[in-house]
């Protein structure tokens, strides 16, 4: 905050001060940044709340308070705005190249806007470990009185390694024994987990039981919110395109508002030797919203005919009229195939907003 503005930390200054500005007929729209700086701030926003044609828009950092904390206070009169990174449509529209070039800058960098201010990889590698390490972390650990930063820290290289893989905190307590020679319970693995979601670092799919209509508590998926936040952390290694692809169109279905889960479907089969077994199925996203659902596949590639037939197989097990999509890297055109699944490459997906309704 520059010092001339420092007298409107003041409750009692800020106030009288937006009272005066707000006069006169129609909406007034008052945006307040870095708010965990006033003192009392919930009680201004309260009484802006009062005036019918104020409208308030609410930023601050996540050491001091979340925006679900707003949220809570003002029960019932005030909205979350999610803001994500950008999609990569948006990337698009301002970099300067073609879509293959693109697509390889935003799986390795991200979409965070200010990506798109530098020019040279050192920059915006020092950028995203800056921001992952100083904002990010610092924030959480300062708002969460976290005692020991390493853990935090060895939790998000784990994750970062793993994304979209099955896991809970049980599992990632046995992997901290064996792997990292620590022993963390999981009700400290919970809570972390918790931390990053709220700080919007990662996100989490639950897994659903498409047949028996009900959601499994775990474990669970998680993915980052930006990739090159996730790279950071890694110090650019491991960067699996099957992977990154899978994540990505998991934020573009999010940003999209769809709700999106994992589906489980559960099979039975009888084996060589004549033994019953039961198997869950996996299919990579089940995308809600209102009356609509979209049951889609992430393939990175499908080389044969087997491969289109395995990734075909999972969705059909759903047994329902939902609209079935695999999405491919290397599918140069969208298609229906005979049995009534549409294919198409991540370019028509990400860059066509209405893409699931072809």
């Amino acid at each position: 905050m520059l010092f001339e503005n420092k007298q409107y930390q003041d409750p009692y200054v800020l106030f009288p001060y937006l009272k005066e500005k707000i006069s006169g007929e129609g909406m007034f729209y008052v945006l307040l940044d870095e708010v965990q700086l006033l003192d009392q701030f919930e009680s201004v926003l309260n009484s802006l709340l009062h005036m019918r044609n104020v409208d308030i828009y609410v930023t601050g950092s996540n050491a001091h308070f979340l925006s679900k904390d707003v949220i809570t206070e003002f029960r019932g009169r005030g909205d979350e705005v999610h803001m994500y990174p950008l999609s990569f449509e948006e990337f698009m529209s301002v970099y300067d190249g073609t879509k293959q070039d693109g697509w390889n800058e935003y799986m390795l960098y991200g979409g965070l806007p200010l990506i798109l201010n530098f020019t040279t990889p050192e920059e915006k590698i020092a950028f995203l470990k800056s921001l992952f390490e100083e904002t990010y972390i610092s924030d959480i650990v300062g708002r969460h009185r976290v005692r020991n930063r390493s853990e935090l820290e060895e939790l998000l290289n784990i994750l970062s390694s793993s994304i979209g893989s099955l896991t809970n905190p049980s599992k990632l307590s046995a992997t901290f024994k064996s792997v990292k020679q620590k022993t963390i319970s999981k009700n400290t693995l919970t809570n972390y987990i918790e931390y990053l979601c709220d700080s919007f670092l990662i996100d989490k799919a639950v897994r659903y039981d498409i047949k028996g209509k009900k959601y499994i508590d775990t474990p669970s998926k998680y993915y980052f919110t930006d990739m090159g936040l996730r790279n950071a952390r890694l110090n650019f290694r491991q960067m699996e395109e099957t992977h990154t692809m899978e994540n990505i169109i998991f934020n573009e279905l999010k940003m999209r508002g769809y709700n999106v889960d994992v589906g489980v479907v559960p099979v039975n089969y009888t084996t060589k030797d004549g033994n019953n077994v039961r198997k869950q199925l996996e299919i990579d996203f089940v995308c809600n919203q209102a009356s609509k659902r979209y049951y889609i596949q992430s393939a990175f590639a499908m080389p044969t005919q087997e491969k289109m037939e395995q990734e075909q197989r999972l969705l059909m097990l759903t047994g329902d009229a939902f609209k079935k999509i695999i999405i491919t890297k290397d599918t140069p055109a969208k298609y229906y195939n005979d049995d009534g699944v549409l294919i198409m490459g991540i370019y028509d997906f990400l860059l066509n907003k209405d893409s699931l309704e072809w």
